[in-house]
């Protein structure tokens, strides 16, 4: 599956949802949640779901996960009062890499406000190279998954 449209998520299960709770600096003075704060947003996501998918990083010997590309399609203007969560999920798993997608949904409408699509590399602190994607971690995100 190769999602770089909003039209393609139709028919996309997400398994991981959370509820954003927007902070008063979070907006401006129309009330519009910057879209700075949004990445923030989706950084909660990306924790909430490796905390899901039981990730312990960094492993033992150095291995985590780092972004190395990050694509934001800003789809409608998020407000203060908009009853917002983040939406996560894996979509594709390669040899070094995998392909997070993100949405910012307003629950209220159900309208998509953003959505993100993220490369993550594996990489070992210690080393400082990019590593192999753990065969302990395809498993979890495919028992996650599934």
């Amino acid at each position: 599956m190769n999602i770089n449209d909003i039209e393609e998520l139709k028919g996309v299960t997400f398994h991981h949802k959370i509820k954003i709770q927007k902070r008063f600096n979070d907006v401006d003075m129309l009330g519009h949640v910057n879209n700075a704060v949004q990445l923030a947003y989706f950084d909660n996501g990306k924790i909430e779901y490796m905390n899901a998918v039981k990730f312990n990083f960094p492993e033992e010997n150095g291995e985590l996960l780092v972004n190395v590309n990050i694509n934001v399609d800003f789809m409608a203007q998020v407000f203060f009062d908009d009853e917002s969560e983040v939406w996560t999920k894996i979509d594709k798993i390669g040899h070094k890499s995998l392909r997070m997608l993100q949405i910012l949904i307003d629950t209220k409408t159900n309208d998509v406000k953003t959505f993100a699509r993220t490369t993550m590399c594996g990489f070992n602190i210690k080393t400082q190279k990019s590593i192999e994607i753990l065969d302990k971690w395809r498993t979890s995100i495919n028992e996650y998954e599934k």
